[in-house]
């Protein structure tokens, strides 16, 4: 890869970032969800985050940085990403890898519990399973999506979705913009 290539991969970075930032929708449906996550973990409930590949590893970082620390010292907030590997084969292996978040959900999801459903195609099958089992339990559903939005759309309570691009990664990095927004939010209201 030549520098005239990195340059055009910054530059397309840097259109969709702005295209992002100049939806005030999307702003307050960021603001939106920072509350309802706020107000769960005030109430004494947890964020339960899940997605595949990249998104696995953006839902982890949102939890680990909301039961760890990102900016400030402070308690320990209940966030947890589905992520362990001992539970992804078991229930990959008895069910299929289409129920490896659901039936995590189901074990551990309460009524006032926070879905954070990451998918850049919006369709992911276990993904999909997973918004609907934590609406069986009652829990808030916010999804973050790209391209189209998929079936996410329609199942999410709020769904904030990425500028489209022909790649999930111009959405995952609008996903990690919004996951830091949320965890400073979080922090500022929860403290």
């Amino acid at each position: 890869m030549n520098t005239s290539t990195i340059k055009e991969n910054l530059e397309e970075a840097e259109r969709i970032l702005k295209t992002f930032m100049s939806d005030e929708e999307k702003l307050r449906k960021i603001a939106e969800a920072g509350d309802e996550m706020a107000k769960s973990l005030k109430r004494g409930n947890k964020i339960i985050s899940c997605g595949n590949g990249g998104s696995m590893c953006d839902a982890m970082h949102f939890a680990e940085e909301l039961s760890g620390r990102y900016r400030e010292d402070r308690k320990a907030l209940a966030a947890i990403s589905i992520s362990d590997p001992s539970h992804m084969s078991c229930v990959g292996n008895d069910y299929g890898f289409r129920y490896v978040f659901s039936r995590y959900i189901e074990a551990i999801g309460n009524e006032g519990d926070v879905l954070l459903a990451i998918s850049t195609s919006g369709n992911s099958p276990n993904i999909l399973e997973a918004i609907d089992a934590a609406k069986k339990r009652g829990m808030y559903v916010v999804g973050l999506t790209g391209k189209s939005g998929g079936e996410m759309e329609n199942k999410c309570d709020l769904e904030i979705r990425a500028p489209y691009s022909n790649y999930a990664d111009r959405a995952q990095e609008i996903h990690i913009k919004i996951i830091h927004s949320l965890i400073q939010m979080i922090e500022e209201k929860v403290n």
